[in-house]
């Protein structure tokens, strides 16, 4: 396998503070993969040189899933970054909300969703892959 760029970065989110969860949760979240530029947003040009380490693991209390980053056309940015899964049925994708214009940076927060399911997450980490 090929060394990784250094501007590869391994970003975990976890439930922010919600109805369900005042607190937040730390088993409810995502971590995953992605290139990101100097000012901590991800990096498409990038992500479509390595986009098959660009891989995204949910942990949702018990429920686990893994997949990929992927980006995809529409969107308000004519464009939008999803996290997609190769479960059967159904829709597959949960769209980031513009992840394309939001820096990653520890203490941030960012917006998934498929649908009507939206949650809020804290960035609680950004490391080298």
């Amino acid at each position: 396998m090929s060394k990784l760029p250094h501007q590869f970065k391994r970003i975990r989110l976890e439930l922010a503070r919600s109805k369900d969860f005042p607190n937040g949760s730390a088993t409810h979240g995502y971590e995953f993969a992605a290139p990101l530029d100097a000012a901590g947003r991800i990096d498409p040009t990038l992500w479509q040189a390595h986009r098959e380490h660009c891989r995204v693991h949910r942990f949702w209390g018990e429920a686990e899933q893994n997949g990929w980053l992927l980006h995809k056309p529409g969107g308000p940015e004519h464009a939008r970054w999803v996290f997609h899964y190769n479960d059967a049925g159904g829709n597959n994708d949960e769209s980031g909300y513009r992840f394309g214009a939001h820096a990653f940076r520890q203490g941030e927060y960012v917006t998934t969703g498929d649908g009507d399911d939206v949650h809020t997450f804290k960035i609680v980490s950004v490391n080298n892959v």
